[in-house]
């Protein structure tokens, strides 16, 4: 058995130089293409960031503005998405609120009227909220290898789920304008 264990996985056709760096094209995409994914992967990861503690807590009070209405949308799944379909993004009247991932919720803060919650990709749905001041609504994201379902759920329920399974994400990177309109 060779003790060398980087010889066992290096192509018998491929000449080296002297960094060991294989010089046929095809090992050399190989190596870029893992590149590309593990940085693609990283920036899936902090492009949606947790909310602190503090914020979390407060948002678990499910509490209203006056003038507006807070929609909460939640994934109470511990299943990851097929990779062919991935974490599908959260979208609030065609605004981009961020990437839904498995135990998180988010908070949004909307005027009154009519809004589109909607998710992309291969698992597409969508749902419309009537948003009325002071109110607070709940939508359960549920996410498997098919579809994402959309489910607008019972206030005490919801809460449970919440507090007992999720995190808060952060909508949109500091500086960013608000969603309200």
């Amino acid at each position: 058995m060779p003790t060398n264990v980087g010889a066992l996985f290096r192509p018998s056709t491929a000449s080296f130089d002297a960094c060991g760096a294989a010089s046929t094209a095809g090992f050399l995409a190989l190596r870029v293409w893992l590149c590309a994914t593990v940085a693609l992967a990283l920036s899936a990861c902090t492009s949606t960031p947790q909310a602190s503690p503090e914020r979390d807590a407060d948002a678990k009070l499910f509490a209203s503005h006056p003038a507006t209405a807070a929609v909460y949308v939640y994934r109470p799944d511990f299943t990851t998405p097929s990779a062919t379909l991935g974490d599908p993004a959260l979208w609030v009247d065609n605004r981009l609120i961020g990437a839904t991932l498995p135990r998180t919720y988010f908070r949004i803060d909307l005027r009154p009227g009519g809004h589109q919650v909607r998710t992309d990709g291969a698992g597409k749905d969508r749902i419309t909220i009537t948003a009325a001041s002071g109110e607070v609504y709940f939508v359960r994201l549920t996410v498997y290898d098919g579809p994402a379902r959309f489910q607008l759920m019972d206030p005490e329920i919801a809460k449970r789920e919440i507090v007992r399974c999720c995190a808060l994400l952060e909508n949109w990177a500091p500086g960013q304008r608000p969603l309200l309109r």
